[in-house]
């Protein structure tokens, strides 16, 4: 990409944010004023989950105000769009009617999707505003297992028979009030419900109207079970290339469909989940409060308090030889840092391709291998940078020596550690993203600190 095109990237990146300050700041201003027309002129253009994104950056009290003097403005697609803890307080805050026509705006999947992250009081209070048809199509959704394909599927669904022509089910498509909003396949089924193919509506529409649907079958046809965990549907979809996809019951009946949209949304949280657990923060927001935050928080920094104090033992043990050497001190903050730095390196590697499932039994060993190698080329050659700046630094040889062997243990440990502790973990039954960065660094400091100033003790003194 050119300096040009860069610079052109930049500036309409600048100007999009300078609409948005001046958006939001004019939202402020509309609602300290209680505009509920100007309230509405800003909100008409803007996206569900722009308008989410707004919401999340006013103040709770603006937020409040908002929706007493423009509730019209939150429907079923906005609340999608919220962040969980936010949306229960927007729920919690609209009235009975309002909330009642966004939820029914929305298809079966959304529903679910909006209800499961409530409490109980909040999903009745949601179940209560639904038609009776809806209720019991979304409370038997709540009856499968938390992340499953049943929770993810929408129920409204396009069939035809496998039987039917090009021009039977184009009929049949027009004559029908109530399709749904987005579909991509008209599914095949046979005479017990049970689908056994699906034509793409592309294909539908380019082909005669006397064409078998049978001969129009795509070759990426598969089905999920109700029960099948979503992050499994999710990696199929991605796999295969999937657009949709049957979700049928124990005796194989179609009971919904999972949809290419609703399937990356799963992908792109489980990849944002790993984010935040490789840093100990689980799913915070920035709508959670500070005691939220805390609460949250605490654990793993108790955890890294007590793996600190691990580490501090290892150096208490030789601080003989730290009093009498006073240039290890100045030294053993480079041995953790790189040996912390190579090691979360390999772990976020490790963690990534363990969670899109390119890190297997099949392949571990050369993983290890590879990743013991890279370790310990990358520490040989920083080895003889910190043995020359040691020596110069110090004016002492052996230092130098000390500085560099332990550079290349720790490098070399960092490599293996990465790969080998999320290996541990998930075979333990422990989310690798959650835990392994508290137990890899520690690994890499324990190491690094025993080595360096074990042999800082055999050799200085």
């Amino acid at each position: 990409m050119t300096d040009e095109a860069v610079q052109t990237q930049e500036d309409e990146r600048d100007a999009v944010q300078e609409l948005d300050d001046g958006r939001t700041a004019g939202v402020r201003l509309a609602i300290a004023t209680s505009d509920a027309d100007r309230l509405r002129e800003l909100f008409e253009p803007l996206h569900p989950a722009d308008i989410a994104d707004l919401l999340e950056q006013l103040e709770a009290g603006e937020r409040r105000e908002l929706l007493v003097i423009a509730n019209d403005l939150i429907d079923g697609e906005v609340l999608s769009e919220l962040e969980e803890d936010l949306r229960e307080s927007v729920i919690d805050f609209l009235p009975k009617e309002r909330l009642a026509e966004a939820v029914r705006e929305l298809e079966s999947d959304d529903v679910v999707d909006l209800l499961e992250d409530l409490d109980e009081p909040q999903q009745e209070a949601l179940l209560d505003v639904l038609e009776l048809g809806d209720r019991v199509a979304v409370e038997k959704a709540l009856s499968y297992p938390e992340f499953s394909a049943g929770r993810l599927m929408q129920r409204e669904v396009v069939t035809a028979p496998e039987h039917w022509s090009v021009g039977d089910t184009i009929d049949h498509l027009r004559s029908q009030e109530n399709l749904p909003e987005q579909f991509y396949h008209v599914i095949l089924i046979d005479p017990r419900y049970r689908p056994v193919g699906y034509v793409t509506l592309g294909r539908i529409m380019s082909s005669p109207r006397p064409t078998p649907l049978a001969g129009l079958v795509e070759d990426s046809f598969r089905t999920f079970s109700i029960e099948e965990p979503e992050g499994d549907v999710a990696y199929a979809f991605n796999q295969y290339h999937l657009i949709s996809a049957p979700v049928v019951d124990d005796d194989g009946r179609l009971a919904g469909v999972i949809t290419i949209d609703d399937a990356m949304a799963v992908l792109d949280e489980e990849h944002e989940e790993d984010v935040f657990r490789l840093a100990g923060v689980g799913d915070e927001s920035l709508s959670n409060s500070t005691l939220e935050i805390v609460r949250r928080r605490f654990p793993w920094l108790a955890v890294n308090l007590a793996t600190a104090i691990l580490a501090s033992i290892v150096i208490a043990v030789f601080e003989d030889v730290i009093a009498a050497v006073v240039a290890l001190a100045v030294l053993m903050p480079i041995v953790a840092s790189m040996g912390g730095n190579a090691a979360t390196q390999s772990m976020t590697v490790a963690v990534r391709a363990l969670a899109t499932r390119d890190l297997t039994g099949s392949n571990a060993l050369r993983v290890i291998r590879r990743e013991a190698v890279a370790g310990l080329l990358n520490g040989l050659i920083f080895a003889v940078i910190m043995g020359i700046v040691g020596i110069i630094w110090f004016g002492t040889p052996m230092i130098g020596v000390v500085i560099a062997v332990a550079m290349v243990v720790n490098l070399l440990v960092a490599g293996l550690a990465g790969v080998l502790v999320p290996l541990g973990l998930e075979k333990a039954g422990v989310d690798p993203a959650l835990a392994s960065g508290t137990f890899v660094t520690t690994v890499t400091d324990v190491v690094g600190f025993f080595v360096f100033l074990g042999l800082a003790s055999m050799v200085l003194l």
